[in-house]
Protein backbone atom coordinates (compact mmCIF):
# COMPACT_ATOMS: atom_id res chain seq x y z
CA UNK A 1 0.00 0.00 0.00
CA UNK A 2 1.37 3.64 -1.00
CA UNK A 3 2.45 5.33 2.24
CA UNK A 4 1.01 8.37 3.08
CA UNK A 5 2.84 11.63 4.44
CA UNK A 6 1.39 14.49 6.83
CA UNK A 7 3.38 17.56 6.42
CA UNK A 8 2.38 20.65 9.18
CA UNK A 9 3.43 24.25 7.09
CA UNK A 10 3.56 22.86 3.66
CA UNK A 11 3.23 26.58 2.41
CA UNK A 12 6.49 27.24 4.09
CA UNK A 13 10.26 27.44 2.76
CA UNK A 14 11.11 24.34 4.44
CA UNK A 15 7.53 22.42 4.00
CA UNK A 16 7.20 23.57 0.36
CA UNK A 17 10.97 21.86 -0.17
CA UNK A 18 10.19 18.83 1.08
CA UNK A 19 6.95 18.45 -0.74
CA UNK A 20 9.12 18.81 -3.88
CA UNK A 21 11.82 16.39 -2.56
CA UNK A 22 8.69 13.62 -1.70
CA UNK A 23 7.29 14.45 -5.12
CA UNK A 24 10.60 13.02 -7.30
CA UNK A 25 12.26 10.65 -4.47
CA UNK A 26 9.43 8.75 -3.22
CA UNK A 27 5.43 7.13 -4.52
CA UNK A 28 4.06 8.36 -1.14
CA UNK A 29 0.94 10.39 -1.07
CA UNK A 30 1.24 13.93 0.38
CA UNK A 31 -1.32 15.83 2.82
CA UNK A 32 -0.08 19.52 4.10
CA UNK A 33 -1.40 20.82 6.81
CA UNK A 34 -2.60 24.72 6.30
CA UNK A 35 -4.83 27.38 7.47
CA UNK A 36 -7.48 28.77 5.13
CA UNK A 37 -5.85 32.11 5.14
CA UNK A 38 -2.27 30.99 4.16
CA UNK A 39 -0.07 32.26 1.17
CA UNK A 40 0.29 29.63 -1.50
CA UNK A 41 3.05 31.25 -3.29
CA UNK A 42 5.87 28.51 -1.98
CA UNK A 43 3.23 25.82 -3.58
CA UNK A 44 2.16 27.50 -6.55
CA UNK A 45 3.69 25.67 -8.95
CA UNK A 46 1.76 22.65 -7.18
CA UNK A 47 -1.21 23.85 -7.40
CA UNK A 48 -2.16 21.65 -10.43
CA UNK A 49 -1.35 18.51 -8.58
CA UNK A 50 -3.14 19.62 -5.88
CA UNK A 51 -6.51 20.64 -7.95
CA UNK A 52 -6.40 17.20 -9.55
CA UNK A 53 -5.70 15.40 -6.24
CA UNK A 54 -2.69 14.16 -7.25
CA UNK A 55 -0.50 12.67 -4.76
CA UNK A 56 -0.36 16.53 -3.41
CA UNK A 57 -3.69 17.07 -0.86
CA UNK A 58 -4.20 20.33 1.09
CA UNK A 59 -5.64 19.46 4.95
CA UNK A 60 -7.18 22.54 6.61
CA UNK A 61 -6.50 23.51 10.21
CA UNK A 62 -4.97 25.41 12.79
CA UNK A 63 -1.96 24.54 15.39
CA UNK A 64 -3.94 26.37 17.92
CA UNK A 65 -7.31 24.12 17.43
CA UNK A 66 -7.18 20.61 18.63
CA UNK A 67 -10.39 19.59 17.05
CA UNK A 68 -9.13 20.68 13.35
CA UNK A 69 -5.96 19.39 14.09
CA UNK A 70 -7.51 16.01 15.56
CA UNK A 71 -9.62 15.85 12.32
CA UNK A 72 -6.52 16.83 10.08
CA UNK A 73 -4.91 13.77 11.32
CA UNK A 74 -8.32 11.66 10.60
CA UNK A 75 -8.20 12.64 7.02
CA UNK A 76 -4.38 12.12 6.82
CA UNK A 77 -3.92 8.58 8.60
CA UNK A 78 -0.02 9.40 8.02
CA UNK A 79 2.62 6.65 7.97
CA UNK A 80 4.93 9.52 8.25
CA UNK A 81 4.64 12.98 9.72
CA UNK A 82 6.97 16.55 9.32
CA UNK A 83 5.93 18.68 12.13
CA UNK A 84 7.14 21.70 10.63
CA UNK A 85 4.62 24.36 11.42
CA UNK A 86 5.78 27.37 13.46
CA UNK A 87 5.62 30.99 14.10
CA UNK A 88 9.36 30.93 13.26
CA UNK A 89 10.46 34.30 13.65
CA UNK A 90 12.62 35.41 16.71
CA UNK A 91 12.14 38.98 16.07
CA UNK A 92 8.40 38.54 16.26
CA UNK A 93 8.36 36.59 19.19
CA UNK A 94 9.36 39.71 21.23
CA UNK A 95 6.41 41.86 20.28
CA UNK A 96 4.21 38.29 20.71
CA UNK A 97 5.38 35.73 22.93
CA UNK A 98 2.46 34.67 24.16
CA UNK A 99 1.21 33.86 20.66
CA UNK A 100 4.49 32.36 19.69
CA UNK A 101 4.47 29.98 22.92
CA UNK A 102 1.04 29.12 21.90
CA UNK A 103 1.28 28.22 18.54
CA UNK A 104 4.74 26.35 18.94
CA UNK A 105 4.39 24.58 22.12
CA UNK A 106 0.54 23.83 22.28
CA UNK A 107 0.91 23.55 18.84
CA UNK A 108 3.05 20.50 19.10
CA UNK A 109 1.05 19.32 21.95
CA UNK A 110 -2.10 18.91 19.94
CA UNK A 111 -0.01 17.02 17.31
CA UNK A 112 0.96 14.84 18.89
CA UNK A 113 -2.12 14.43 20.80
CA UNK A 114 -3.91 13.88 17.62
CA UNK A 115 -1.48 11.40 16.71
CA UNK A 116 -1.92 8.96 20.01
CA UNK A 117 -5.94 9.74 20.35
CA UNK A 118 -6.19 8.73 16.71
CA UNK A 119 -4.15 5.75 17.29
CA UNK A 120 -2.34 6.52 14.25
CA UNK A 121 1.67 4.53 14.71
CA UNK A 122 3.21 7.38 12.59
CA UNK A 123 6.80 7.51 12.52
CA UNK A 124 6.99 11.92 13.33
CA UNK A 125 9.61 14.29 13.33
CA UNK A 126 9.12 17.18 15.23
CA UNK A 127 11.12 20.43 14.19
CA UNK A 128 12.58 21.78 16.88
CA UNK A 129 15.56 24.67 16.54
CA UNK A 130 19.62 25.32 17.28
CA UNK A 131 18.08 28.51 18.61
CA UNK A 132 17.45 26.57 21.75
CA UNK A 133 21.21 26.82 22.73
CA UNK A 134 20.81 30.20 22.46
CA UNK A 135 23.66 31.78 24.13
CA UNK A 136 26.72 29.61 24.14
CA UNK A 137 30.37 29.99 24.99
CA UNK A 138 33.24 29.32 23.06
CA UNK A 139 34.39 26.46 24.51
CA UNK A 140 31.37 24.52 23.82
CA UNK A 141 31.63 25.01 20.10
CA UNK A 142 31.01 23.05 18.17
CA UNK A 143 27.87 22.36 20.04
CA UNK A 144 26.49 18.73 20.56
CA UNK A 145 23.19 17.42 21.37
CA UNK A 146 24.25 17.39 25.15
CA UNK A 147 24.62 21.00 25.26
CA UNK A 148 23.34 23.06 28.32
CA UNK A 149 19.54 25.34 26.99
CA UNK A 150 20.10 28.62 26.79
CA UNK A 151 16.96 30.19 25.10
CA UNK A 152 17.21 34.30 23.80
CA UNK A 153 14.31 34.41 22.28
CA UNK A 154 10.57 33.73 23.50
CA UNK A 155 10.77 31.63 19.82
CA UNK A 156 13.47 29.56 21.64
CA UNK A 157 11.89 29.02 25.06
CA UNK A 158 9.00 28.03 22.93
CA UNK A 159 11.24 25.72 20.71
CA UNK A 160 13.34 24.10 23.97
CA UNK A 161 8.88 22.90 24.63
CA UNK A 162 8.79 21.90 21.36
CA UNK A 163 11.71 19.38 21.91
CA UNK A 164 10.88 18.53 25.13
CA UNK A 165 7.69 17.45 23.83
CA UNK A 166 8.81 15.34 20.91
CA UNK A 167 11.32 13.57 23.69
CA UNK A 168 8.38 13.20 26.00
CA UNK A 169 6.02 11.64 23.64
CA UNK A 170 8.57 8.93 22.42
CA UNK A 171 9.71 7.83 25.95
CA UNK A 172 6.21 8.12 27.41
CA UNK A 173 3.96 6.70 24.84
CA UNK A 174 6.29 4.71 22.72
CA UNK A 175 5.25 6.85 20.15
CA UNK A 176 8.25 6.82 17.48
CA UNK A 177 9.01 10.83 17.53
CA UNK A 178 12.23 12.28 16.98
CA UNK A 179 13.14 15.82 17.15
CA UNK A 180 16.19 17.88 15.05
CA UNK A 181 17.60 20.88 16.18
CA UNK A 182 18.10 22.27 12.33
CA UNK A 183 20.86 25.20 12.24
CA UNK A 184 21.08 27.92 10.14
CA UNK A 185 19.32 26.77 6.72
CA UNK A 186 18.33 29.00 3.81
CA UNK A 187 17.90 28.80 0.02
CA UNK A 188 14.79 29.53 -2.23
CA UNK A 189 11.35 30.51 -0.54
CA UNK A 190 13.12 32.04 2.54
CA UNK A 191 11.10 34.42 4.65
CA UNK A 192 12.40 38.16 4.30
CA UNK A 193 12.60 38.80 7.97
CA UNK A 194 15.32 36.69 8.13
CA UNK A 195 18.90 38.19 7.69
CA UNK A 196 20.19 36.25 4.25
CA UNK A 197 16.91 36.52 2.67
CA UNK A 198 16.22 40.07 3.77
CA UNK A 199 19.72 41.24 2.45
CA UNK A 200 19.08 39.23 -0.95
CA UNK A 201 15.73 40.88 -1.20
CA UNK A 202 17.48 44.45 -0.95
CA UNK A 203 19.80 43.91 -3.19
CA UNK A 204 17.71 42.55 -5.63
CA UNK A 205 15.21 45.95 -5.08
CA UNK A 206 18.85 47.87 -5.41
CA UNK A 207 19.37 46.83 -8.53
CA UNK A 208 16.13 47.33 -9.86
CA UNK A 209 16.11 51.04 -8.38
CA UNK A 210 13.20 50.40 -6.06
CA UNK A 211 15.06 51.62 -3.16
CA UNK A 212 18.22 53.77 -2.46
CA UNK A 213 21.88 51.77 -2.54
CA UNK A 214 21.97 50.79 1.02
CA UNK A 215 20.98 47.67 2.58
CA UNK A 216 20.38 47.78 5.95
CA UNK A 217 21.32 45.32 9.02
CA UNK A 218 21.36 43.86 12.41
CA UNK A 219 23.55 42.22 14.26
CA UNK A 220 26.41 41.60 11.23
CA UNK A 221 29.19 39.79 14.19
CA UNK A 222 26.52 36.51 14.94
CA UNK A 223 28.46 33.22 13.57
CA UNK A 224 26.51 31.12 12.00
CA UNK A 225 26.76 27.40 10.00
CA UNK A 226 24.69 27.60 6.78
CA UNK A 227 23.27 24.76 5.69
CA UNK A 228 20.95 24.57 2.11
CA UNK A 229 16.94 23.87 2.79
CA UNK A 230 17.40 21.50 -0.40
CA UNK A 231 20.06 19.66 1.92
CA UNK A 232 17.86 19.81 5.35
CA UNK A 233 14.58 18.45 3.84
CA UNK A 234 16.49 15.49 2.87
CA UNK A 235 18.07 15.18 5.95
CA UNK A 236 14.31 15.28 7.34
CA UNK A 237 13.46 12.25 5.33
CA UNK A 238 16.52 9.78 6.06
CA UNK A 239 15.65 10.76 9.94
CA UNK A 240 12.41 9.04 9.41
CA UNK A 241 13.57 6.57 6.86
CA UNK A 242 16.99 5.24 7.99
CA UNK A 243 16.63 3.69 11.99
CA UNK A 244 14.35 5.81 13.47
CA UNK A 245 14.44 5.69 17.12
CA UNK A 246 11.69 6.39 19.41
CA UNK A 247 12.85 9.78 21.43
CA UNK A 248 15.60 10.39 19.35
CA UNK A 249 17.09 14.17 19.45
CA UNK A 250 19.72 15.01 17.03
CA UNK A 251 21.32 18.56 15.84
CA UNK A 252 21.62 19.15 11.92
CA UNK A 253 23.39 21.41 9.83
CA UNK A 254 25.52 22.53 7.61
CA UNK A 255 29.84 22.31 7.12
CA UNK A 256 29.97 26.06 5.88
CA UNK A 257 30.93 28.54 9.08
CA UNK A 258 31.10 33.03 8.73
CA UNK A 259 30.12 35.65 10.52
CA UNK A 260 26.55 37.55 9.46
CA UNK A 261 29.22 40.19 7.99
CA UNK A 262 30.75 37.97 5.68
CA UNK A 263 27.46 36.42 4.00
CA UNK A 264 26.55 39.35 3.30
CA UNK A 265 29.92 40.47 1.65
CA UNK A 266 29.32 37.17 -0.49
CA UNK A 267 25.76 38.23 -1.90
CA UNK A 268 26.68 42.00 -2.57
CA UNK A 269 29.96 40.41 -3.89
CA UNK A 270 27.33 39.10 -6.62
CA UNK A 271 25.35 42.00 -7.26
CA UNK A 272 25.37 44.27 -10.17
CA UNK A 273 25.78 47.24 -8.18
CA UNK A 274 28.90 47.88 -6.89
CA UNK A 275 28.74 50.76 -4.65
CA UNK A 276 25.88 49.61 -2.05
CA UNK A 277 26.37 51.04 1.24
CA UNK A 278 25.66 49.12 4.68
CA UNK A 279 24.05 50.38 7.64
CA UNK A 280 23.00 49.28 10.69
CA UNK A 281 19.49 49.64 11.45
CA UNK A 282 18.84 49.42 15.55
CA UNK A 283 15.34 48.04 14.54
CA UNK A 284 16.38 44.63 13.39
CA UNK A 285 19.00 44.10 16.47
CA UNK A 286 17.47 41.63 19.19
CA UNK A 287 17.50 42.63 22.92
CA UNK A 288 19.55 39.30 23.08
CA UNK A 289 21.38 37.16 20.40
CA UNK A 290 22.11 33.81 20.05
CA UNK A 291 25.45 34.73 18.24
CA UNK A 292 27.68 31.20 18.43
CA UNK A 293 25.41 28.95 16.23
CA UNK A 294 27.94 26.18 15.17
CA UNK A 295 26.84 22.74 15.28
CA UNK A 296 28.20 19.57 15.55
CA UNK A 297 26.37 16.62 13.61
CA UNK A 298 27.66 13.74 13.93
CA UNK A 299 25.50 11.95 15.75
CA UNK A 300 22.97 12.14 12.93
CA UNK A 301 25.52 11.12 10.28
CA UNK A 302 26.89 8.19 12.06
CA UNK A 303 22.72 7.31 12.03
CA UNK A 304 21.46 8.26 8.88
CA UNK A 305 24.73 8.99 6.71
CA UNK A 306 23.54 12.24 6.31
CA UNK A 307 26.01 14.50 4.51
CA UNK A 308 25.06 18.37 2.96
CA UNK A 309 26.34 18.35 -0.68
CA UNK A 310 25.22 21.83 -1.68
CA UNK A 311 27.81 24.56 -1.54
CA UNK A 312 27.22 28.04 0.58
CA UNK A 313 27.85 30.09 -2.88
CA UNK A 314 24.95 27.75 -4.85
CA UNK A 315 22.81 28.52 -1.87
CA UNK A 316 23.35 32.36 -1.91
CA UNK A 317 23.12 32.62 -5.62
CA UNK A 318 20.30 31.19 -5.95
CA UNK A 319 18.59 33.05 -3.11
CA UNK A 320 19.63 36.37 -4.64
CA UNK A 321 17.89 34.97 -7.85
CA UNK A 322 15.11 33.74 -6.21
CA UNK A 323 14.89 37.57 -4.90
CA UNK A 324 15.53 39.32 -8.42
CA UNK A 325 12.99 36.87 -10.12
CA UNK A 326 10.34 38.22 -7.30
CA UNK A 327 11.39 41.64 -7.42
CA UNK A 328 11.05 41.60 -11.71
CA UNK A 329 7.70 40.22 -11.19
CA UNK A 330 6.28 43.62 -10.14
CA UNK A 331 5.42 42.45 -6.29
CA UNK A 332 5.17 45.23 -4.09
CA UNK A 333 7.33 44.51 -1.30
CA UNK A 334 7.48 46.17 2.24
CA UNK A 335 11.77 47.27 2.87
CA UNK A 336 12.20 44.64 6.05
Amino acid sequence: MTKRSFITGITGMVGSHLADYLLEHTDWEIYGLCRWRSQLDNISHLLPKINAHDRVHLVYGDLRDYLSIHEAVRKSKPDYVFHLAAQSYPMTSFDSPLDTLETNVQGTANVLEALRKNEIEAITHICSSSEVFGRVSKDKLPIDEECTFHPASPYAISKVGTDLLGRYYGEAYNMTVMSTRMFTHTGPRRGDVFAESTFAKQIAMIESGLIPPVVKTGNLDSLRTFADVRDAVRAYYQLVTINPIPGAYYNIGGTYTCTVADMLKNLLSMSTVKDIRVETDPVRLRPIDADLQVPNTAKFKSVTGWEPVIPFEQTMADLLEYWRERVQSGHNFLTR
